[in-house]
Formats: C-alpha cells, structure tokens, sequence
C-alpha cells in the first residue's frame, strides 16, 4: 500500500489518481475531506501533529511525502519520520526543492529524510506550470495577466510530469538514494506563458509587468513572507543551474517533459 500525503494538489492529485489507475492500493491524506478516485482510501491527518498520520500508514510500504506552507511555520519533519518508521515503511519519496540543490532553501528536510535509515528518493522540482493558475481570475475577467520579471525564463514544470515521476519512484525500488532535479523541456518566461495561454484560449491575452515590490505585496497575502522573497529571488535573478533544463524526467519516465503549452490547453478551462 502506498500513502500519498499532500493528495488534493497540484502534484498530488495526478499521483493518487495515476497509481489508482495502476492497480495499487493507495491511501490519499489531506488535512480537509477530499474526494478521491473509487477504490482508494482516504484519510485525513496534519502534518504538523504527526501521531494524526499514524492510522494512515498501517500496512504502507512506501510514503509520498509533501509538506506545505502551514508545516513550514510549525511542523518538523523529524518527527513525522519517526512516526514513518515506527509503522515499518519501507520507502519515503520526499517532494523537495530545487532551491535545496542551488542553496537558496535550507535542507532540513532532506537532511531528515537521510538520516531516517529507510530508502529514500529526492525529488527537486523549480517552478512550476502551475504557478499561472495565479493569473486566472484576471483572465478570466479582463483578458490580462500580470506578473515581474516579463523576460526571464525557467525551465517550468507540468506537475503531472512530477506525479509521474514519483510514481516511478514509489513503485520501483531501483530509484533508492537518487535526487531528481525535475524541470520542463525549456526555459519559458511570463511573457511567452501570457502568449501560450492566449493560443490556447484562442483570444488575446495583454501582458503587463509588475515590479517586484508590486507583486511581492501581492504575494504575501497568501505565502509566507521569507518563501515570497526566496520564490522572487529565483523568478528575478536566476543563476545558471536554475535555468538549466535538467534531463531527469526524460532519464525516469523514458519521454522528453511536458512544455507550458502542453499544460495551458489542458487547463484552459480554468482561464476561460
């Protein structure tokens, strides 16, 4: 049985459903009620109080691990490894950062993977092709999207790309002790994600440039402040290893990754 914490979003969801789709026994937690796919159970558990994940890992073998904003003000990770290990799992896949590998993040949390003795897989996703959901209401409503940093491209990643490599990774014990640097198939910037979004939608879609100031204000209303300034650092001034597109999902799923206009016709819907 494999647990998907983490299991209502962006990468969660697709996981659950991807291993259900699969054959696997799956257990999806979330901190609020979800609906999950038929044949999958879900439980629901906060990270933050980890004896709450305990029911969940009865009979697992391998654990997806995401934490969120809420864990990073009051959770710590060595003790919802410790309440892992007590249940006899066998595999942890830790959805981390690439910020980790560049040392923009801390790595608490991978430092507390290794150290739990179980065999582990890092994952290292940047940006992400989700972020754009971001721009949908004005969309939606004014046909604009408006974001900092108009011309600087990351090589953003569709988080079912992600879903699917940690498929791989928590069916398949061969992938034990790697890290996976998870990006797109190309530095993309704002200003082309605008213009792939309006070829999706068939209709213009006008670009207008914040300045960091502008978008930080914005940022803080739904993101701790220090994640704010790290996530605008990289947007703004990324270094070298941040731009480059990393050959990792093509090296685990055996096709090249998703582009951001694979990821906008897929979601139009949510611009319309």
């Amino acid at each position: 049985m494999i647990v998907i914490t983490g299991a209502t979003g962006n990468v969660g969801r697709p996981l659950v459903q991807a291993l259900a789709a699969a054959g696997e026994e799956v257990t999806a937690v979330s901190r609020r009620t979800a609906e999950v796919p038929e044949g999958v159970r879900h439980h629901r558990a906060d990270l933050t109080r980890p004896e709450t994940l305990e029911p969940a890992l009865d009979g697992a073998e391998a654990v997806f691990l995401l934490t969120g904003a809420e864990f990073l003000a009051g959770g710590n990770l060595n003790d919802v490894m410790t309440v892992i290990r007590a249940a006899g799992v066998e595999r942890v896949v830790l959805l981390s950062s690439q910020g980790v590998g560049t040392k923009r993040h801390p790595s608490d949390h991978e430092d507390a993977l290794t150290r739990s003795g179980l065999d582990w897989v890092m994952l290292r996703p940047g940006n992400f092709d989700s972020n754009a959901l971001q721009w949908a209401p004005a969309v939606r409503a004014q046909r604009v999207v408006e974001a900092p940093f108009a011309e600087v491209a990351l090589p953003a990643i569709d988080p079912a790309d992600i879903a699917e490599v940690a498929a791989v990774a928590l069916t398949d014990p061969a992938h034990a002790s790697n890290v996976y640097t998870l990006t797109g198939p190309a530095p993309i910037s704002p200003r082309q994600q605008a213009h792939e979004i309006a070829l999706a939608l068939n209709e213009p879609v006008r670009f207008v440039e914040l300045t960091r100031t502008e978008a930080r204000d914005r940022m803080v209303r739904f993101m701790p402040r220090p994640v704010v300034d790290a996530t605008l650092d990289v947007l703004g001034s990324p270094s070298a290893d941040e731009q480059e597109v990393s050959p990792d999902v093509e090296k685990v799923l055996g096709r090249p990754a998703r582009t951001f206009a694979d990821w906008a016709i897929r979601n139009v819907e949510a611009f319309r």
